[in-house]
Formats: structure tokens, sequence, C-alpha cells
């Protein structure tokens, strides 16, 4: 997973954590874990199936691309990806149809995903744009979404959240900096 230190300036990825999805020489793809949409999959199945559904499950933004809806969950029959030990990825329309059919728990649905060309991701890291940590299957699904950030930044930095960071990172809280 990548954090989004606090001194990110970039309004796509602040304060954010990404779940990449896939990483190659290629390129990079993931989806942003705590950027809720305020709005369910119910609220947007008619527009995207042409059907209703039941589904309360809440839309993510996976982040500035515009791409398929993104559905991660746990059920290794319904994935086209293992991303790590529970943890599955699945973009197919009939596949993320059953997952809304039957209003599963661990589930959660991401418009659109973070994106990065060939080499691009190996640039941000090497200059310290981003703090890594292991994806796990309880960040992804139990963490609320206003709590994702700040555990996993605790995480990726050890027990304390408040390491400095240059002054002239123009972090939200001063003493940040």
């Amino acid at each position: 997973m990548l954090i989004a230190p606090a001194y990110l300036s970039d309004p796509n990825f602040s304060r954010s954590v990404v779940l990449m999805i896939q990483h190659d020489g290629e390129g990079a793809f993931g989806v942003i874990l705590n950027r809720p949409t305020g709005r369910s999959i119910a609220d947007v199945w008619e527009e995207v199936r042409g059907n209703e559904c039941d589904c309360r499950q809440e839309v993510h933004v996976g982040g500035p691309v515009t791409g398929p809806l993104v559905a991660l969950h746990t059920e290794p029959a319904l994935s086209e990806m293992a991303i790590v030990d529970g943890i599955y990825c699945t973009m197919s329309a009939d596949k993320i149809e059953e997952i809304v059919s039957a209003d599963r728990k661990l589930v959660r649905f991401y418009a659109g995903y973070s994106g990065w060309g060939g080499g691009q991701l190996e640039s941000e890291l090497s200059t310290g744009s981003w703090l890594t940590i292991e994806a796990n299957a309880n960040t992804v699904f139990r963490t609320p979404n206003d709590e994702i950030w700040a555990q996993a930044t605790r995480e990726a930095s050890g027990s304390d959240t408040r390491r400095p960071f240059p002054p002239t990172s123009g972090a939200d809280d001063p003493s940040w900096n």
C-alpha cells in the first residue's frame, strides 16, 4: 500500500492510502482506499447496469483516472486476480453483479483508479513521495475510511506519526513541520 505523506500537495492523493493492484515494468495501478463518494452501489447501479439492486455498500473514488467499476472482496471464486492473502480484485461486470446481488459484507467498490506509467511510480518512491506498508485485509475491509490514513501512517513510520517533515511541506498541522 502507498501512503501519501502529510506534505504531499497533490489534491488527488492528499491523505490517501492506495492499494496497489498491479505493478510491473509497464506501469502500476491501484485504488485509493479512503475516498468515499457518499453514494451506494444501489444509488449508481441503474446507471451502470440498467437495473436496480439493493446493495448498500458505498462506492469510493479509486483515483483520478476514469475506469471500470472495481470490486475488492474476499472470495477467490469471484476474482480475476489475487492482490494478497484475503484480498481479491474483480472488474468483470458479470462477477461484480454476482457480488452485488448477494450484498456481501466484506467488499468495497471503486469508481476510477490511480495509475502510473512505466518507471513513474519507482521515481516517486525513490524521492520519498510515498510511504509504504504491506497490504492487509483488515485495513481494506475493516478500518473505517476516516481512520485508514492515520493508521497506515502510524504503521509506516512506527508509533510516532509526528515525524519531522521539511519546513516547506505545507502540512495542515504546523507541528508536522
